[in-house]
């Protein structure tokens, strides 16, 4: 899948409900883990997280943080 530019994927894991995500910006790569039934929320939450990291990179301050 790709989000602005950023190739990642989503996975399922073998326990249910629990999705395995990475992604590559640069030369860094991030991966983790998200909980859910829904397969669209999982994309949902590993395309806010690349949209984070990409403003973290272009060194823009987070919304709440």
């Amino acid at each position: 899948m790709n989000h602005r530019g950023i190739e990642f994927t989503v996975a399922k894991t073998a326990i249910p409900g629990i999705w395995q995500w990475q992604f590559r910006i640069g030369e860094q790569v991030k991966s983790g883990k998200t909980e859910t039934k829904i397969d669209l929320l999982a994309i949902r939450r590993v395309r806010l997280r690349i949209d984070r990291e990409l403003k973290r990179a272009a060194g823009q301050p987070e919304a709440g943080g």
